[in-house]
């Protein structure tokens, strides 16, 4: 299948957040308006309260957390969240909660994000996790689809880089339909993944802005510049 992208606009929100996600920025940091994604059926936006729930399911699903060691309690689940939420605030643009417009409020998330563990940490990753309800009517595909545009044209970005145990097909199977190209030479052993464990094998899927222009932004994509103090 052909996943031209015909229409992606982003706009831009500066709300504080409030109650258990309030942002935990140190001192003096700034914070950034968030960029916010709309494609025909999904608006990527920043978190709310109201997400917690619906994403304490998603993780406690395990055929969901089929591809990770464990499922996440609802603490760790919220303390994930927390922590995709202060990158947000940080950057302007992350790991987004994506809602299905006209229907579903929160299905999971899509975004961006900076790998912690060497050898990828000056890379930028293509990350995405949907609740069960969702899978199989190409949401996942349409808002990578949408991150990566975002990354090229937005934060000037030249490659993005995702990753999986080497056994998720259907994670694999959208990397591809996004245009990313497995590199077997940046195959490794995930670091926070016990040794000897058979997820611990992970592949890397590569993406370079001019092979995504080639295949995907026809037309072009209008995505609005990074604002000003975002970074790139």
């Amino acid at each position: 299948m052909h996943w031209a992208l015909p229409f992606l606009h982003v706009t831009y929100t500066d709300a504080v957040p409030r109650g258990p996600m309030a942002v935990g920025l140190p001192p003096g940091t700034p914070r950034v308006p968030v960029a916010q994604l709309r494609t025909e059926r999904l608006l990527l936006r920043d978190w709310r309260d109201d997400d917690l729930p619906a994403f304490q399911r998603l993780n406690l699903d395990r055929e969901v957390r089929r591809y990770f060691p464990a499922v996440l309690t609802p603490y760790e689940s919220d303390a994930f969240a927390k922590t995709i939420r202060e990158g947000l605030a940080r950057d302007g643009w992350g790991l987004w909660a994506v809602e299905v417009l006209g229907g579903a409020p929160f299905i999971g998330f899509v975004g961006l994000a900076r790998p912690t563990f060497e050898p990828f940490t000056n890379s930028v990753e293509l990350g995405y996790r949907l609740a069960r309800d969702a899978w199989g009517r190409g949401y996942a595909t349409e808002a990578a689809i949408a991150a990566a545009a975002f990354a090229f044209t937005s934060l000037g970005l030249t490659e993005l880089l995702a990753f999986t145990a080497t056994t998720n097909g259907p994670s694999r199977r959208v990397m591809e339909k996004v245009g990313m190209r497995h590199d077997p030479a940046s195959d490794f052993l995930h670091p926070r993944v016990p040794d000897g464990h058979p997820l611990q094998p992970h592949v890397c899927y590569r993406l370079d802005f001019e092979a995504f222009q080639r295949a995907r932004m026809t037309p072009p994509v209008m995505a609005a510049p990074a604002t000003p103090g975002g970074s790139r």
